[in-house]
């Protein structure tokens, strides 16, 4: 996690949740995250797929020159990087990780500029598929930022966390090159299944392998 506002997130929501895998929707204070409101975002879902924003800071909306509020989640990405999102929601909602998204956003005029994505679990009225709260920060806002709008972006790196499992400075990145390299099919089980992948132990979620960091390694 490179930038503050996402580290901001990720400890509030940490601390927030104790040893529960999440915390609930209604746990969450705004106050104790002003550093981070501007960055944040709350997803909803009526079928634990397709996710629209229920709130969204002013940072996004400039992102995308819009307000976002009921707009979807899952269509603001590249076709080919969909059913990646996708996989991502689903590892989130069910296995209760932190997804750490890099993306780069293109305006209509080609311009383009780095983000730093945050996904994370939220309890709803006993479920994790309904509620997601996350970050959204660009690297450098450019000159054209809000004025120009992001039309399309693409997946250029990712992570998963697992909280309880392992730090999360513990964790390894994986680019979208990559992920795209070590696709097994779309038929594969959605429910995670280790694998190997070049020796190194492995999560799979569809067609994604997913590397799983450890405290001994570099």
């Amino acid at each position: 996690m490179r930038k503050a506002s996402t580290r901001a997130l990720y400890d509030y929501w940490n601390t927030l949740r104790g040893s529960r895998s999440a915390p609930d929707r209604r746990d969450i204070d705004p106050t104790r995250i002003r550093s981070a409101l501007a960055n944040t975002f709350i997803l909803e879902s009526s079928d634990a797929t397709e996710f629209t924003f229920r709130l969204a800071g002013s940072h996004l909306c400039s992102a995308y020159c819009r307000e976002l509020k009921g707009r979807s989640f899952n269509k603001l990405w590249q076709q080919k990087d969909r059913d990646a999102i996708e996989t991502l929601i689903r590892a989130v909602t069910e296995d209760h990780a932190a997804a750490v998204v890099n993306l780069q956003g293109t305006t209509p005029q080609g311009s383009a500029t780095n983000f730093e994505l945050m996904l994370l679990p939220l309890r709803h009225n006993g479920s994790t598929t309904a509620r997601m709260i996350g970050s959204m920060t660009a690297f450098e806002e450019p000159y054209w930022f809000g004025m120009h709008p992001v039309m399309e972006q693409r997946i250029t790196g990712l992570r998963l966390i697992w909280p309880d499992e392992i730090g999360a400075h513990d964790v390894d990145s994986i680019n979208a090159a990559e992920l795209h390299d070590l696709a097994a099919g779309a038929d594969v089980d959605p429910v995670a299944m280790p694998v190997k992948v070049q020796g190194i132990s492995a999560r799979r979620y569809q067609h994604l392998a997913v590397i799983d960091g450890g405290k001994g390694r570099n």
